[in-house]
């Protein structure tokens, strides 16, 4: 697989520059989020908001939005515009001066909106607009979920129990108690495209909606490989023995804090015995099943999530892409 194959994956990676020198420095971060060029992206209890045609929403950061936000915005990066932040509005002051409730339903929900925030602007799962984000859109959107994902289950230090802040521009928590430095944490998981002569192994947990099968996939465990996880993971959930492994591709997956690293395996058996502890069900499905699959005729399995990993390994496995 070229690289630029493998980048075309969601989440794949945009060369965004993430300005990490400026996260520490107090004084150009305020410079940044007064700059006429600076915007912000809006997220609120972990939906993120976008324009009516999908697109990433991102507005100025007003006087009045940069003292409401304070120290409360992530610095993300910077692109061609300017500087790029992210504000959870869940995380903010809830001052009626601030905010509008333009509809009784949403009121009801307690949705807070910017005061100029256009009608047609929405909140959305990030999953629902993923495919159809430009690369740098989604390389924004991701980041700014991880670490708000992140932040929501750290919020006491780890080394004795004590509240933390956030510190460096959204990217470290420090401890006010023992002063302790902590640091976003990323799972590293293995989804493998598992295949035996004209077949692809798939499989199913008991949780998913009717019709959904995907790629095997599991965590690394402390001390394994890349290539001993897979063989692991695939041995336990099908007792499937696997021979040759290699590296294909990565996803960063913010739901919540993983990296995906795709791979590419090659079985030693087509009998299959699941561990229903694991799985639910497995089966090999041959390309031409796999071609009905993605056209939405199949009768049993509905097409791969666009934007998922699995359904780029898949896509071009089918294409012939992968070598």
């Amino acid at each position: 697989m070229t690289v630029a194959i493998a980048e075309e994956v969601t989440f794949g990676g945009s060369g965004l520059d993430r300005a990490a020198h400026l996260r520490g420095n107090p004084e150009a971060l305020m410079a940044s989020l007064r700059q006429p060029e600076a915007r912000a992206i809006l997220f609120w209890r972990g939906t993120l908001l976008v324009e009516a045609d999908g697109r990433l929403a991102r507005h100025e950061m007003n006087p009045s939005v940069v003292i409401e936000a304070g120290d409360a915005a992530t610095l993300l990066g910077l692109d061609e515009g300017g500087p790029v932040f992210a504000l959870d509005l869940a995380t903010w002051g809830r001052d009626e001066a601030a905010f509008r409730d333009p509809t009784a339903d949403l009121a009801a929900q307690g949705l807070p909106l910017l005061r100029a925030l256009p009608e047609d602007e929405v909140f959305v799962d990030l999953r629902s607009v993923m495919a159809g984000l430009s690369p740098v859109d989604a390389e924004l959107a991701a980041t700014a979920k991880a670490l708000y994902a992140w932040h929501a289950t750290h919020r006491f230090c780890a080394c004795c129990g004590q509240p933390s802040e956030i510190i460096e521009a959204g990217w470290q928590r420090r401890c006010l108690s023992c002063d302790a430095r902590h640091f976003p944490r990323t799972d590293p998981v293995v989804i493998m495209l598992i295949t035996r002569n004209n077949q692809v192994l798939l499989g199913r947990s008991p949780q998913w909606p009717e019709g959904m099968y995907s790629l095997l996939a599991g965590f690394v465990e402390p001390g394994e490989t890349i290539e001993a996880a897979v063989r692991r993971e695939v041995l336990e959930e099908t007792a499937v023995p696997v021979g040759e492994v290699s590296y294909l591709c990565s996803q960063p997956w913010p739901f919540p804090n993983s990296l995906m690293f795709g791979c590419r395996g090659t079985a030693l058996s087509d009998r299959i015995e699941v561990d229903p502890v694991e799985i639910e069900a497995a089966l090999w499905l041959s390309r031409e099943d796999l071609v009905t699959v993605f056209a939405g005729d199949h009768p049993m399995i509905r097409p791969p999530r666009k934007g998922a990993i699995a359904e780029f390994l898949l896509r071009n496995w089918l294409a012939d892409r992968l070598d």
